[in-house]
């Protein structure tokens, strides 16, 4: 990054991974793209939705909760998540991330490295941001 930027998350592009993923990402700061040492998103999961478990070698992960219920597993415990929380998930943690509530879960998600996480959401399938999404990620 050579200088800073102000980025409208309305104005960022939305995707989701593969079609039947139940979560989608609004790219905040894409370090392709702007030369930044860490990937930041709004991830947006469905009611219902979760990520498939997984593992990062590298990268330090961290999700805040903005608004909704979520709960995450990693290496055997389950950690409840709520408005104003933030769970930080260092390399080599298996976790999955889910909604635990009646409304979407919406979490600012920060990783860095990037280790080939925004290459995923670039490649992913363009996405529309309906009404709840637009008053979450623009409050």
């Amino acid at each position: 990054m050579d200088k800073p930027f102000v980025r409208r998350a309305l104005d960022c592009r939305t995707a989701r991974i593969k079609p039947a993923d139940t979560n989608k990402f609004v790219m905040l700061v894409d370090p392709l793209a702007d030369k930044s040492p860490f990937v930041s998103v709004v991830e947006i999961f469905d009611v219902g939705g979760r990520t498939p478990r997984h593992h990062h070698g590298q990268a330090h992960e961290m999700f805040y909760v903005l608004s909704g219920r979520g709960k995450a597993h990693c290496n055997g415990e389950t950690f409840d998540l709520e408005k104003g929380d933030a769970l930080m998930l260092p390399p080599g943690f298996e976790h999955v991330v889910e909604n635990a509530g009646p409304d979407k879960l919406y979490c600012l998600t920060v990783m860095v490295p990037n280790e080939g996480f925004a290459e995923m959401i670039r490649d992913g399938e363009t996405m529309a941001l309906d009404a709840a999404d637009r008053a979450v990620v623009s409050a």
